[in-house]
Formats: structure tokens, sequence, C-alpha cells
């Protein structure tokens, strides 16, 4: 029907019951039909993993006027592909994924479930954008950036984006913002990445930790640099990860 509101899939990583899903829904709601399809529990850095060696089970939780949540036992792509699949009744205008609790700029975009939530929509040819906040508190204030979302997402439910391209959207945890940069991936690394603990009276485990070191802190282009000094990044993120400049001069190797 002409008449039929926009059609938004929303998923994350950080769970069914985050509170960042659920300030997300409030800033889609008044933009169109939300179907929601989240991971039972949290899986975040799932990346675009998939279940392959075990059955997945979705289960509906709510169903209201224009909004169904679904759980889902299994990661954030595999809440897409499953929602897809089942659920829904037409094809999305919009693939949303958050609104993350943590920082998904620079290299964080490729640990991601919630960037993996919008590479899965941009490969089935939809609009597809994820929100990030940079805190990781369960109860973080997102009301200073739920116009934002709001904003984006209708300008993309407008304008639309490139084949293969996503954008990934990160807000500063600030009570204030100054506005909006498009900026590129900063350049950086993950150091001290092991905490060395002790288990079930056995010293050989480890556990995940590590601090982000930037090495282009001052670049203005940057996505941390904007995050840094108060503003929100959109960095458009291409899922062709061809580097068409090499191709020729690879080329030339095999001759």
């Amino acid at each position: 029907m002409e008449n039929q509101r926009p059609l938004i899939l929303v998923s994350n990583d950080d769970g069914i019951r985050a509170k960042g899903l659920a300030e997300l829904v409030k800033a889609l709601r008044p933009l169109g039909e939300i179907v929601v399809m989240a991971p039972e529990t949290a899986r975040s850095g799932s990346s675009c993993a998939l279940s392959v060696h075990h059955a997945v089970h979705y289960q509906m939780l709510r169903k209201s006027v224009g909004l169904t949540a679904y759980s889902c036992s299994g990661r954030p792509i595999d809440c897409v592909k499953l929602a897809f699949h089942t659920v829904l009744e037409r094809k999305p205008d919009l693939v949303v994924g958050g609104i993350n609790h943590g920082d998904n700029s620079s290299v964080n975009v490729h640990y991601s479930g919630t960037m993996g939530v919008v590479k899965e929509g941009c490969l089935k040819g939809i609009p597809s954008v994820a929100f990030s906040l940079c805190s990781y508190a369960p109860d973080a204030d997102f009301n200073p950036i739920v116009p934002y979302v709001h904003d984006i997402s209708a300008k993309v439910l407008e304008k639309g984006l490139p084949r293969l391209t996503c954008l990934n959207v990160n807000f500063p945890a600030e009570k204030e913002l100054k506005g909006i940069k498009v900026c590129r991936q900063a350049e950086g690394d993950w150091v001290n990445e092991w905490e060395h603990v002790t288990l079930h009276n056995d010293r050989d485990f480890y556990w995940l930790s590590g601090e982000f070191l930037c090495t282009n802190p001052d670049d203005t282009t940057t996505d941390r640099w904007a995050l840094a000094n108060g503003y929100a990044a959109i960095t458009p993120v291409k899922v062709d990860v061809t580097d068409y400049g090499l191709m020729d001069e690879l080329a030339g190797w095999f001759v």
C-alpha cells in the first residue's frame, strides 16, 4: 500500500533488555513501524560472527501498535538474517543497530556486533545506520543524543545511502553536543590487551582488557578527534573492502 509507514528493523549486541535499545526504539517510533530482533543476552564483540554449530531460537516478547519485539538466542548477524527469513512481512526501509553502550569509533568498527548488524543490512541492500554512545554504563544517559538519532535516521530514510555503504555514528557522553562532524576512521590499535587472572586455582587464564592507542589524535578529520571535542561523529563505511588502488600493481606481480 502506498500509504504504508516506513518499516525499520532494529537490533543490537548488548541484548534485548539493554537501555540503549529501548532509547533507540523511542527515537525511531515516530518514523515508522518498528520490528526488533535482538540477542537474548549481550553479544558484544561479535562483529559479523554467525551461529553455525547450533540451532537458533527466537520468541516474541511484545506486540503493540507500531512495535513488535523478539529475542533471539543467536548473535547480532543471526538476528538480522532470521528476521528477514521469518518475521518481516516486507523489505524494511531501514536497518538500525544500537544504541551501543560503548565506543565503536576507529578500529572498533571491525569488532563491533552493532556494526555487524548494519553491515548485514547493507549487504541486503537496505540503508543501514549504527549508533553508539561512548559510555559503557548500563544506565547511561541517552537523553542528549536521542534527538540526533531521530534526525539522522529520518535523513537516511529520506535520502537513502549509496549501495554497499552504511553509517557508523558515535556520540560522546556529554550533556550537550557541539554538533555533528562527518569524519574518517582514526588510526590506532589496542595495546596491553590481556589481563592475567587466576581461576579455579589455575593461573593460565587471561581476561580480555586493554586500552586504545590512537596514533593520530590531533587529526581533526577523524572520528576520535570529533568525539574528544564534543561532536557526534558520522563515518561512512563501505562493506566492499577491495583495495582498488593496489589492483593494477598487484596484477603486475603475476605477469
